[in-house]
């Protein structure tokens, strides 16, 4: 029997932190079966409906997964302005904790009666999927909570201070401020103290190192050996902290394994169809 797609965009809810609303989008087969759970976390400058998020959930979809996807509450955007970067004071302090109790939320939002897709979730089966800080991301909540069975990074960063560069450290020292510059906008995003701070602050917590090495469920780590923008040799880094992780490494992929903004195509690009593939067959053997 044939069923649709379900898709459900911009639930609205509400962080704990400065009362910033976030949205939440869920595609699923709208069918009588509930499903296991996919929840994906963004990366670093990032957002839910970036370049081929969309085809990437429609594919977990009809592989028979009902796929969450979410913006942090942090990352800069806002609820009316969900492609662009129009909060700079959120995307400058925009913690890690933060973020950890942003998925704790959208879990118990999953959980809760207020959803309004609960019924088609099997909640008993629920994996959470990142990438590249949001991969760090995934590790650390992957470690703290039971609720999460099974999980994927996708080009995971390996230590939560990866962009704290020298250069980084000497503007904070100087100006209590460093500033990113968007590649693809060209926009200068600010990174504060303050974001320093808390991962200094809550160093332990925060080491991957130790959140990766605490996992006792099933974990894949995938990674392009292309990747320009967290090298490859990071991922052997976290397979070797952690020798129970399965690594797949595909061969040609760059750090968004051929995605990009804005995304013109229904399909995924080659490298990121298998990246999924993988996924998708690692999920269902758990």
């Amino acid at each position: 029997m044939q069923t649709s797609l379900q898709i459900h965009r911009n639930i609205r809810l509400v962080s704990q932190h400065d009362d910033k609303p976030f949205g939440l989008d869920a595609f699923y087969q709208d069918n009588d079966v509930p499903k296991p759970v996919v929840v994906f976390v963004h990366g670093f400058n990032g957002f839910k409906d970036w370049g081929h998020w969309d085809a990437t959930a429609r594919n977990f979809a009809e592989a028979g997964f009902v796929f969450v996807k979410f913006n942090l509450s942090h990352n800069g955007t806002s609820m009316e302005h969900l492609k662009a970067f129009v909060d700079l004071e959120a995307y400058g302090h925009d913690y890690y904790t933060t973020d950890l109790d942003d998925i704790d939320q959208v879990i118990n939002y999953l959980h809760s009666d207020d959803c309004p897709f609960r019924a088609a979730m099997d909640l008993e089966n629920l994996y959470l999927v990142g990438h590249s800080r949001g991969g760090g991301l995934v590790l650390i909540k992957t470690a703290e909570d039971s609720r999460v069975k099974a999980a994927t990074t996708w080009a995971s960063i390996g230590d939560t201070r990866f962009f704290w560069k020298e250069n980084r450290l000497q503007d904070l020292a100087q100006d209590g401020v460093t500033y990113y510059v968007n590649g693809r906008t060209q926009q200068k995003l600010p990174l504060y103290q303050a974001y320093y701070d808390n991962l200094l602050e809550n160093a332990e917590r925060l080491s991957l190192e130790r959140a990766i090495k605490a996992i006792n469920v099933p974990l894949l780590l995938t990674h392009g050996d292309q990747d320009e923008a967290v090298a490859v040799e990071l991922a052997h880094q976290l397979q070797a902290w952690q020798p129970n992780a399965e690594l797949f490494i595909i061969e040609g992929a760059m750090h968004t394994f051929g995605g990009y903004e804005p995304y013109d195509k229904d399909d995924l690009m080659p490298l990121m169809q298998q990246n999924v593939d993988k996924t998708i067959e690692f999920f269902k053997g758990v």
